[in-house]
């Protein structure tokens, strides 16, 4: 290796993304061209973001954003009362920790970060996920405020209703009629419904001096709901099995950023629907991995290495630089056994190279390569 690029010094977001994993066992509505899947199988949501947006332009993504204050607002607490309130709100026992690496600088003001948030992240951040859901595809996933069960089965999102789509202007407006609007509904977010499934830091060739510390949710739902897309941040959308989304992205019909396309691999795991979510039931106590890429840059392409990997090294250096080499990738790639990495060709040509297990029970994705004829 020849050593750091440095990237300069960054401003760090908090986020939340939400992975919708809906049932597909007959025609829906919602997207009436597909046919329905066998033995249980689902489809992803994945939303096209405008081409005129600073980041990520045109990119295929999972619903979510920045988290606001407002996310961790105490007036929630009212909200979410009598049946639930500090410290879990319901959401069970909380999650093992696990070894934080990197340490970032503090979150900006706009984050559940703030001194005086009344709110724990764990539910703050459900709460900015199924915000950003709403905003960006119409799709409200609320419960009524009278409901105490856990969520043990899949979800459904909430029926549309008049007037939501001035509410959703609003929201977009002000994130703390979010809030408002659960009220006037006489409900609360399902935070319940999302299961903690991931945490993707932006590696330091990308977004420039904005980068991102994203918490990615999963939610299962039994149908799925239909999709307003607001016409602003987000202009396109399709619903897609992990295979479907895979090939659309081979063939450039889509474009995915390398954490969007290794967790649409890594739900490839998963036959259907029911075992998604029995995973996701059986995973709670787990927690979540959060991950540092660290980029390593060769003479013909970049290689995006994760924890575990054998070139992965746990060293905050790495918040604000990459590696470079001046060997090909392929040559790297017959030096090493280890291998947890994303070998990015081109801008639609990936190979996910998986030859280590999780420490903490989750599931990676299987070594994906693409056919030579796309190279």
């Amino acid at each position: 290796m020849n050593g750091f690029l440095r990237s300069g010094s960054s401003n760090w977001r908090r986020a939340a993304t939400l992975m919708l994993a809906a049932g597909w066992t007959h025609p829906s509505p919602a997207a009436p061209s597909l046919a329905p899947l066998p033995g249980d199988g689902f489809r992803l949501l994945l939303l096209q973001r405008s081409s005129k947006q600073g980041f990520l332009p045109g990119a295929h993504v999972f619903p979510g954003g920045v988290v606001d204050a407002a996310d961790s607002s105490a007036d929630w607490l009212r909200l979410f009362a009598p049946h639930h309130g500090p410290p879990r709100f319901g959401l069970g026992p909380a999650p093992r920790s696990r070894p934080t690496f990197p340490v970032l600088p503090a979150a900006g003001p706009d984050t559940a970060a703030e001194d005086g948030a009344a709110l724990p992240d764990d539910v703050a951040f459900r709460i900015c996920a199924i915000r950003e859901t709403f905003e960006e595809a119409g799709v409200l996933l609320l419960r009524p405020r009278a409901s105490r069960a856990a969520a043990r089965e899949p979800g459904r999102a909430l029926p549309l209703q008049e007037g939501l789509a001035a509410w959703r202007d609003r929201v977009r407006r002000h994130p703390h009629h979010f809030l408002l609007l659960c009220e006037h509904l006489d409900c609360t977010p399902d935070i319940w419904a999302l299961h903690d499934w991931s945490a993707w830091l932006t590696p330091s060739v990308y977004g420039g001096r904005r980068r991102f510390d994203t918490t990615f949710f999963l939610c299962c739902l039994r149908e799925p709901p239909p999709v307003y897309l607001d016409l602003a941040e987000v202009v396109g959308c399709q619903w897609s099995t992990p295979l479907e989304a895979t090939e659309n992205f081979i063939s450039k019909e889509i474009w995915l950023a390398p954490p969007q396309f290794y967790e649409i691999r890594r739900l490839e795991n998963f036959a259907s629907l029911s075992d998604l979510h029995k995973f996701c039931l059986d995973h709670v106590l787990e927690g979540v991995e959060r991950w540092l890429p660290i980029m390593l840059l060769t003479a013909d392409g970049q290689i995006s290495l994760l924890p575990g990997d054998e070139l992965y090294i746990e060293d905050s250096n790495f918040l604000e630089n990459s590696l470079s080499t001046e060997k090909k990738t392929e040559e790297i790639m017959k030096e090493g056994r280890k291998f947890h990495r994303i070998v990015m060709y081109s801008s639609h040509v990936y190979n996910i190279h998986v030859t280590v297990q999780s420490e903490y029970k989750h599931v990676y994705p299987k070594t994906y390569v693409v056919s030579k004829s796309h190279l």
